[in-house]
């Protein structure tokens, strides 16, 4: 049953998938009902799962990963107008994930939660789609898992991003300025306002929205975000991050190593407005990988998912072409 965000603020229980018809009116897309699409889990090795959306009962064909401080429905619009089985994945630490007790929610760790389960879920898929956090998980996958990823693609990041002098500050940090704080707010529309602020480029509906599926009610009546992103990060250190350098596993520079090993057909796609990819990493990114592809949407900021769906949905379909899992 269609709902609407209001309706959703009594419960965390609230139907997820009831919003969708709001999607599908921002786009365009006619509305023959709530599509084919369930919460799923998969435990991972460590004792903590992954959650996802599953977009259809056919063999996932994609698999979407979102940046940090999101979580998987940043990807409904493009799913919905994609129209293809899929996979969306909160990230650990993200969503209805796991979080984990040494907070480190790097590539690395990531890529190897991933690897865990995507051979049982998606061992065919055609594409793996990921932004910012979920486009630098991407990186390392492809690297180190190819048969996962056999077409790329990457949405405005780079291994530069984290440079400590390169990283944009202000108004240019757009919705990534959520995770610096304040982690609670007294109500929801406070929430929302603090969102709007920072994102431009979208609908009011399409704000509240995202922000209803990545907000959690807290015990005094307060709202905090769905996820674990404040206070004290990840230690350094070899035993905290999983690499041998002790490298912050914020810091995604060695990614590079990983981009030089990358053999899938890869699509790097930048937000016109975004300030988080210059033109220098797309020269380094073709250095390394030279049959990389590169696009840049105008009117898109660093989600490139949210601010301009339909033009990321064209792109990807574009770029995967007719392949099929089969």
């Amino acid at each position: 049953m269609a709902t609407d965000v209001e309706s959703t603020l009594g419960a965390d229980d609230y139907d997820e998938f009831g919003l969708l018809h709001e999607n599908a009116e921002e786009l365009g897309l006619p509305w023959a009902g709530r599509p084919d699409v369930s919460r799923g889990f998969a435990d991972l090795p460590d004792g903590g799962r992954l959650s996802y959306l599953r977009w259809g009962r056919a063999e996932p064909e994609i698999v979407f990963l979102h940046g940090g401080g999101q979580n998987a429905h940043t990807w409904d619009s493009v799913a919905l107008a994609l129209g293809r089985p899929a996979l969306a994945f909160d990230l650990p630490g993200h969503g209805h994930s796991s979080w984990r007790d040494d907070r480190d929610y790097g590539p690395w760790r990531n890529a190897d939660a991933l690897g865990a389960v995507l051979p049982a879920l998606a061992p065919e898929a055609i594409a793996v789609v990921g932004m910012s956090l979920g486009g630098a998980t991407t990186i390392r996958l492809a690297a180190t898992r190819p048969r996962l990823c056999r077409h790329v693609v990457i949405v405005d990041v780079t291994p530069q991003v984290t440079e400590p002098d390169r990283m944009p500050k202000g108004a240019d940090l757009g919705t990534v300025a959520l995770i610096s704080g304040p982690p609670t707010f007294d109500s929801f529309e406070e929430m929302v306002a603090g969102t709007a602020a920072l994102s431009p480029n979208r609908p009011a509906a399409a704000v509240r929205r995202g922000v209803r599926h990545n907000a959690r009610r807290l015990p005094d009546g307060r709202w905090g975000w769905r996820y674990d992103l404040f206070g004290p990060r990840a230690a350094r250190g070899a035993g905290a991050v999983g690499r041998q350098d002790g490298r912050d596993p914020a810091d995604l520079f060695p990614l590079w190593d990983d981009v030089d090993a990358i053999t899938a057909p890869t699509l790097l796609v930048r937000g016109g407005d975004s300030r988080f990819v210059h033109d220098s990493d797309i020269v380094e990114f073709r250095r390394r990988l030279p049959s990389l592809r590169d696009a840049v949407v105008t009117g898109a900021g660093h989600a490139v998912q949210s601010d301009q769906p339909l033009e990321l949905t064209r792109l990807i379909r574009e770029f995967v072409g007719a392949a099929r899992s089969a």
